[in-house]
């Protein structure tokens, strides 16, 4: 038998490993882990995705992780919601979200009741729409793309909507589409190959940045009246994104949503909603693009949102639509 000292120190000793091991256990359960799906590895929309996850990991302390995953599009992205289970956030326009509901497009042929769960958080950076010329003329109008050589690029949403504008206003005619199999824009303009090019992303988009600092650029503002016509989002482009750039450019964008589903709870829908606008700022300081997001943009979120972002927005003042409840 133990004499009693001995005895009280073992005691001792059993109960720290519990209480260490006990900590250890509510610490993991404290913790709550997301699994956050954007985009390919290499693209903006990746990157804004790392970024992201850091703004949360400093924002809550540790206490809510952002696991990321590559994806293939933001097709893929809501198709995932039928299978998925607990915290899964998702960036899509909210069109498809619009169309996975209605099982149209490409959900026509897997339509799922899980689509109707898919539930609203907040804006990120939207797709934006570039019309770059090689000239020193800052900001011009749609009609300085008239004779020249554009590259549109194949396959993108940054070709299709260009084509589709070139068409509504009767452009089709007047400028020299280049070949598509020019890999760059960029590269193109600056050797000479083309006078323009059309790209699609969040601004400041790097390849535009780059463009700017090595050459004199213009970027095409289209009027009121013409963005009415395209039905797409309004996007202004502020004064001094790009090198040489010395007004606001309006443009046309498609909006782009951080979604989950009901699977999420309230107090984790809430702290990611929190945590995002809270650490807004702070991301835009560290790069440009988070810099264009206002609460405005939550009107363009489909659907409607998460109970847990409502009470976020509630809580903060932010008014939201009622559609959005």
């Amino acid at each position: 038998m133990l004499p009693n000292n001995r005895r009280f120190a073992r005691t001792l000793l059993v109960s720290a490993t519990a209480f260490i091991l006990g900590a250890g256990v509510l610490s993991a359960q404290a913790e709550t882990r997301v699994t956050y799906k954007s985009a390919s590895a290499g693209t903006a929309y990746y990157q804004m995705g790392v970024e992201l996850s850091e703004a949360i990991r400093t924002g809550t302390d540790d206490d809510m992780v952002l696991t990321l995953e590559e994806s293939q599009g933001s097709v893929q992205n809501v198709m995932e919601v039928v299978a998925r289970q607990g915290n899964y956030v998702f960036t899509t326009p909210p069109a498809l979200v619009t169309r996975a509901a209605a099982g149209e497009g490409p959900f026509a042929e897997r339509p799922s009741p899980r689509f109707e769960e898919i539930r609203g958080l907040f804006p990120i950076p939207a797709i934006t729409m570039h019309f770059v010329l090689a000239s020193d003329d800052g900001v011009v109008g749609l009609e300085a793309l008239e004779d020249k050589d554009i590259l549109i690029g194949r396959g993108t949403f940054g070709a299709r909507e260009a084509e589709r504008y070139l068409d509504l206003f009767d452009m089709t005619d007047k400028v020299r589409i280049a070949n598509a199999e020019i890999g760059s824009g960029p590269d193109a303009l600056k050797n000479g190959q083309i006078d323009a090019f059309v790209t699609a992303s969040s601004f400041p988009t790097p390849n535009v940045i780059e463009t700017a600092a090595s050459m004199p650029i213009s970027l095409v503002s289209l009027t009121g009246d013409q963005i009415e016509q395209t039905g797409a989002a309004r996007q202004t482009i502020p004064a001094g994104s790009y090198a040489g750039i010395d007004q606001d450019v309006e443009t046309t964008s498609l909006p782009v949503i951080a979604y989950t589903t009901t699977d999420m709870d309230a107090d984790a829908a809430y702290t990611l909603t929190r945590t995002f606008w809270e650490r807004r700022e702070a991301m835009a300081e560290e790069t440009a693009w988070w810099g264009g997001i206002t609460h405005d943009m939550i009107d363009n979120i489909a659907g409607t949102l998460h109970p847990g972002a409502v009470r976020y927005y509630d809580e903060a003042g932010i008014e939201i639509p009622d559609r959005l409840r």
